[in-house]
């Protein structure tokens, strides 16, 4: 390996690098004297343009290596979700423009890149050292972007809710990296799953003239302490209690951003190391080789998430609440994705988790509207919106009947896609079908909530303020992210042959 092959291999996360400090100079240097709108609107050309030479990049240049023993990988799959994390840092760039929050616009822009940069060497590493690194690094740039709105207070409470289980959740992951160190000798999520299987159980009778396997407790201390990092990483429940709160008092674009491209990046880090670095400790299922494992936690997991989300979204009167309590019901979904494996179940949760974020970055756009002209986002503050703004009406329709999974629009494909897969593993007669089920009757609930909001918008009686049309770069932005949306829904073969492609590319 040499240090051009590396630097070209990470030429998309330099480019947006590049970019970040590209805008920093022109707001410090060129830009204070003008008005805000305008400072907002050439940061997020100049953030754009990096992101589209990244996007050029991976998609002109496709490279498939492994450097320094898992530090950073490349892959066809890994390629498609940068693309995603990308286009999601696009989009939330777009819904910046009209919001001021912020005098410090440079700095925001460019924190907003380096969040993405962060995200980007996570999905590509393959080593816990580089993994953790990433993680923190992208935590940090989304902890200041919660407190990005000085002029809020709940902003700053939010930030440093966010931070203080951030960093206690951080404390428990890196304990477990040094266990699993301590069991391998390596931080390689290859290394340490072939050291464990040999190192890490010890044989033992059933009783009945059957045998098994125990796992060390110190590889189950690993595991929980692992879990338990990547739980609130997601919002899984009952890890989930900063996100109520950060959804609430970030700025609308942070929020956004959170609910969607840190998702994705980490449910598939997340799925890489249990599936890759934990591979036959799975437990019960598909999998005897053990008598425990982490499936059966995560489906715990799943559960509480679907359970506690759903319910408590049903009481929330506040948009950006309910959309919170709503990202942890979907943590309890896409941990189906997780569970069914590396083969099974990467496609359908990158799918899903791709999908989930365009609507809930779309739902976040609306709300932004909607707030800066009512000046809340209780749904009191929706009512009448069809006859004061139809197409923002039918956009926030689209969005919310996607979340809720509604044909044909994505949200139903997803879900289809992932319960599907999450039925082909497991052990007959059930394996995680009980799980599945309380997913459907989960969603069936979800509903309530959504219609809710829909109801708001079209039943109840316009206030009788008028409401402003968004601003020509947020309709559009909504505009193509419904059209995402429906299009994914209708055609998903759009996304879906090609992550079906990129885990053949991999020997998946």
């Amino acid at each position: 390996m040499s240090y051009l092959q590396l630097l070209e291999q990470a030429a998309p996360e330099t480019m947006l690098v590049v970019a970040a400090l590209g805008l920093l100079s022109a707001d410090l240097l060129g830009l204070r004297g003008l008005e805000s709108r305008f400072r907002r609107l050439i940061c997020a050309l100049i953030a754009c343009a990096g992101c589209a030479a990244a996007i050029g990049w991976l998609v002109v240049f496709p490279h498939q290596a492994n450097f320094l023993g898992g530090m950073l990988v490349a892959d066809p799959m890994i390629r498609l979700v940068k693309i995603g994390l990308v286009v999601l840092t696009v989009f939330t760039v777009l819904l910046s423009v009209e919001t001021d929050f912020t005098p410090h616009v440079g700095e925001y822009f460019a924190l907003v890149l380096f969040g993405t940069v962060g995200m980007m060497f996570l999905v590509s590493a393959e080593d816990l050292l580089m993994i953790f690194i990433s993680l923190e690094f992208t935590s940090l740039s989304l902890y200041i972007l919660t407190a990005f709105d000085k002029r809020n207070v709940h902003s700053t409470e939010a930030a440093l809710k966010y931070f203080l289980f951030g960093s206690v959740a951080a404390a428990f992951t890196l304990f477990g990296i040094s266990l699993l160190y301590g069991i391998a000798g390596s931080t390689n999520l290859a290394e340490i799953a072939r050291a464990a299987a040999g190192n890490a159980v010890r044989a033992i009778d059933g009783g009945d003239g059957s045998a098994g396997k125990l796992i060390d407790p110190l590889l189950a201390g690993a595991m929980v302490m692992t879990i338990l990092g990547f739980g609130f990483k997601v919002a899984a429940a009952p890890f989930h209690l900063w996100a109520p709160d950060a959804y609430q008092g970030a700025p609308i674009p942070s929020a956004a951003f959170i609910a969607s491209a840190s998702k994705v990046a980490s449910f598939f880090i997340f799925a890489k190391v249990m599936s890759t670095g934990f591979a036959g400790f799975e437990g019960s299922g598909a999998w005897q080789a053990v008598r425990a494992g982490w499936v059966p936690v995560l489906a715990v997991l799943a559960g509480a998430s679907m359970v506690v989300g759903n319910l408590a979204a049903l009481v929330q009167s506040s948009v950006r609440r309910l959309l919170a309590y709503s990202a942890v019901a979907h943590a309890g979904y896409m941990l189906l994705g997780v569970m069914s494996g590396a083969g099974l179940g990467l496609a359908p949760l990158v799918y899903y988790a791709l999908t989930y974020s365009l609507g809930v970055v779309g739902a976040f756009g609306v709300v932004s509207v909607v707030q800066q002209h009512t000046g809340g986002d209780r749904l009191a503050d929706f009512a009448g919106l069809s006859r004061r703004a139809p197409a923002l009406s039918f956009c926030m329709m689209i969005f919310m009947l996607s979340l809720a999974g509604i044909p044909p629009l994505a949200g139903f494909f997803g879900k289809f896609y992932l319960f599907s897969a999450a039925l082909g593993v497991g052990a007959p007669p059930l394996g995680l079908l009980w799980l599945v089920g309380l997913a459907i009757a989960m969603s069936a609930v979800s509903l309530y909530y959504y219609l809710q909001v829909l109801k708001q918008i079209y039943v109840v009686e316009a206030s009788p303020s008028p409401l402003a049309h968004p601003a020509p770069v947020t309709a559009w932005t909504l505009v193509a992210l419904a059209v995402g949306v429906v299009a994914l829904g209708c055609a998903p073969d759009l996304l879906t042959e090609k992550l079906a492609a990129a885990l053949r590319a991999v020997g998946v």
